[in-house]
């Protein structure tokens, strides 16, 4: 096809656009007359991708130009069950933009060596959304999610690993110092109720979740996987966010600070 194609993760939607990642991205976050601005999270899609579940061809027929030479912003091609239908091998580059339209490019990387820590925080994105704390590292996170002979799972799963400081090894007495979460006591309580053992390997510490996230949360990075494997997307260290990516991390942080009324 000649437009680009991006699975956009806030709402869950297949899009072809004639505008390439970075445009997407700004387009996608600072809102259109149909869109208020918002934060926006997005994988490019293999241009060469087919499907039997979603109507590729009519994206060649329907990404034209206006009248007026402006390229075609999105033709949506699918909105339901999206990331069940394309595979890991057709997802690309991970983009994540601002809500003022600064946006971060992020390639997959070898699955990082998890340091010894007894549990984690688990923000689900797509395609269900709870906050989920666990004493499962990501891989094993990601196989115990995506199980068919459990009662609940599902097909395939995009998630975040989310701080918890000294949370992470120290439930009951952390300090949780830095830790940008309003109901901090709330999570704590639930890392207790986790055992290690393997007797409850999870904990729902908030059912409903959130379409926005806060970048600064994040900790090793951002992760979607199915029983067949699981691909990672690193998100860059302080040091990088202070250097290098220093006009997206300050935009990221004064978009949250604007809309603390969505915080965790």
């Amino acid at each position: 096809m000649n437009a680009f194609l991006y699975l956009s993760l806030i709402p869950e939607s297949l899009v072809a656009s004639m505008l390439p990642p970075r445009e997407f991205g700004a387009y996608l976050a600072t809102g259109t007359r149909k869109r208020p601005h918002g934060q926006a999270m997005f994988f490019q899609v293999r241009p060469d991708f087919q499907s039997d579940y979603f109507d590729i061809a009519s994206a060649d027929r329907q990404c034209l130009p206006h009248a007026d030479g402006q390229p075609k912003h999105s033709v949506y091609l699918g909105v339901y069950r999206v990331l069940e239908h394309v595979p890991l091998d057709a997802i690309q580059n991970l983009y994540l933009a601002t809500a003022h339209g600064r946006v971060l490019e992020i390639q997959p990387a070898p699955l990082p060596r998890e340091p010894g820590v007894k549990y984690h925080l688990y923000q689900e994105i797509v395609p269900v959304s709870p906050l989920i704390a666990s004493s499962l590292s990501p891989q094993d996170f990601r196989r115990h999610i995506t199980d068919p002979a459990r009662p609940f799972h599902v097909p395939r799963i995009c998630f975040a690993q989310l701080d918890l400081g000294e949370l992470a090894d120290d439930p009951a007495s952390g300090t949780g110092a830095g830790l940008p979460y309003p109901n901090l006591e709330h999570i704590r309580s639930c890392l207790c109720e986790l055992t290690p053992q393997g007797t409850k390997e999870t904990k729902t510490v908030d059912r409903i979740g959130r379409r926005s996230l806060i970048y600064r949360s994040v900790k090793s990075g951002f992760y979607v996987g199915d029983e067949q494997g699981l691909l990672f997307y690193p998100f860059p260290t302080r040091p990088q966010l202070e250097g290098e990516y220093y006009s997206w991390w300050r935009c990221a942080n004064d978009a949250e600070l604007e809309h603390t009324a969505f915080a965790l």
